[in-house]
């Protein structure tokens, strides 16, 4: 038999594979009665009070059969070693635990916290092409800086890009699966799904046993959207999941991120919609992210430029520098306004104090004397 502290999760399971009961549905009972166990006790005139449940759904509540199926489900997790989150649980993400539609509970194999870190989203078309694998390589790479968690499904193309570059630059990664933890799909990536668990992980809302059907795929694109707080599409036709994971995170008041493309370019054809409809931000690098999200971050060892204790500067230099110096951190417009110069002049100036080693410049055009 199942660990007795375990008997919360074991009645989520039961909860969970009720036929007709989704994660919507679930919430509204559980806190109707106050907890899984709770509501597996209540008498039939309790459930009788519940508006909107048809009432050979609420039978199965009192069927022997849903208790079978959650023992044998938590003594899969219990022997493979998985970890599963009910919606309660504090270590349940917090971004996806503000979707109405969130899974009643997240299996997971790893080694990460997603609470604690960035975390984005990237899809795209199962057919890359050399264009959408050059943007994801530089797009990595310079996202490293953030110390992010990159989340994707784990499927060919885009999926798998993002996650082996992820891999090879040291970047927490999570695959999102359409099936259980009991098989890998597609067969392939078995091994990059297990270096994964070294620095990432695998999530699913899917039990053991359980074929990758399409309308699995469906589902879990909602997850995918949900876990972060914004969605890159890097290429993709004009119909596709990743396309169903770009609304589903709009759905989400997460923003959404679109790389371009030629028109004649058919994987180009969604991220155009996309940025041509105003359901996507344009993004052509990691700036465009970084300014639009807010996101700071922290430079990579950066070369460390010895401050001269006599620079030369122009006049033009040196009016701007003691500007900065009598200011915390001030945006490049700003700068521009109360100094006089034109956003255009002031740009060229503050490189040149760079390159002199006298300012130093910040996410979303921010600029710092040093």
């Amino acid at each position: 038999m199942f660990k007795m502290e375990n008997e919360e999760l074991f009645y989520y399971l039961a909860l969970q594979s009720i036929v007709g009961i989704g994660p919507i549905k679930a919430k509204k009972l559980l806190n109707h009665f106050g907890g899984a166990k709770q509501l597996f006790q209540a008498t039939p005139n309790d459930l009788k009070c519940i508006k909107g449940f048809r009432t050979d759904v609420l039978d199965q509540l009192n069927n022997s059969l849903v208790f079978e199926k959650a023992e044998k489900e938590m003594r899969f997790i219990e022997n493979n070693r998985i970890t599963a989150l009910t919606y309660e649980n504090e270590a349940y993400p917090a971004k996806l635990k503000h979707c109405p539609d969130a899974p009643l509970i997240l299996f997971s194999k790893g080694n990460f916290d997603i609470n604690k870190k960035k975390v984005i989203s990237i899809v795209g078309t199962r057919l890359m092409t050399s264009y959408g694998s050059h943007f994801l390589k530089d797009f990595i790479k310079e996202i490293k800086r953030f110390d992010p968690i990159i989340v994707s499904g784990l499927a060919y193309g885009i999926d798998i890009c993002a996650h082996k570059e992820s891999l090879q630059n040291d970047i927490c990664t999570i695959g999102v699966l359409a099936h259980g933890l009991d098989r890998i799909y597609p067969k392939p990536h078995g091994r990059i799904a297990e270096k994964m668990l070294e620095n990432g992980g695998l999530f699913t809302e899917f039990w053991s046993g359980g074929s990758p059907v399409k309308e699995n795929f469906i589902k879990r694109n909602r997850i995918i959207a949900g876990l972060s707080e914004a969605t890159l599409v890097v290429e993709s036709a004009l119909k596709g999941g990743s396309l169903i994971t770009s609304e589903l995170a709009s759905s989400y008041y997460r923003d959404v991120f679109a790389v371009p493309g030629r028109v004649t370019d058919k994987f180009s054809q969604g991220c155009n919609m996309l940025i041509k409809s105003n359901k996507a931000a344009m993004i052509t690098s990691v700036k465009d992210l970084e300014y639009i999200l807010g996101w700071t971050s922290k430079p990579l060892k950066p070369k460390q430029v010895q401050k001269k204790l006599f620079v030369e500067m122009s006049t033009d230099e040196k009016k701007i520098h003691d500007y900065l110096q009598a200011s915390e951190k001030l945006l490049l417009d700003q700068l521009a306004l109360e100094t006089g110069y034109s956003v255009q002049k002031a740009l060229m100036i503050l490189l040149q104090l760079e390159l002199k080693g006298m300012v130093i410049s910040h996410p979303g055009k921010f600029y710092q004397a040093m």
